[in-house]
């Protein structure tokens, strides 16, 4: 299947899915300590931020200040593709719930507040199927 581009399309068949667990941005200077499975790294100036499940963060001493509940867009969204996280994260923002998004190459990952992934998810149905 190829990557979509038209912002009707993506947002009609986003499909957004609430991963289990709770998860974590942290930040290490050096190699990441064995037990970490980072859903998502990114290199920093500052060091190497992970996002990973608390409770391994928790184990392995990590110290982090914000718990999101992952969700994923499963439409294949096209690297280039236009509109489609401004969308996203305007619905979201209307309802003042903050969104981190990370790029995979196949889909889109959104991080918002844990207690408020449920309501998330809801919302972007919402906004799928309104644009549908």
């Amino acid at each position: 299947m190829s990557p979509e581009r038209d912002l009707g399309r993506l947002l009609t068949g986003m499909r957004p899915e609430l991963n289990l667990g709770r998860y974590v941005f942290t930040t290490v200077t050096a190699a990441p300590p064995p037990g970490l499975t980072p859903v998502v790294t990114v290199a920093e100036d500052e060091g190497l931020t992970l996002v990973v499940r608390e409770e391994e963060a928790d184990a392995a001493g990590l110290a982090h200040d914000y718990v999101a509940g992952w969700i994923t867009l499963r439409v294949h969204s096209a690297l280039d593709a236009v509109g489609l996280t401004a969308a996203v994260a305007t619905a979201l923002a209307d309802a003042g719930i903050s969104c981190n998004v990370v790029a995979g190459h196949h889909h889109d990952h959104l991080f918002v507040p844990y207690e408020r992934a449920d309501e998330a998810l809801t919302l972007l149905q919402e906004l799928a199927g309104r644009a549908g």
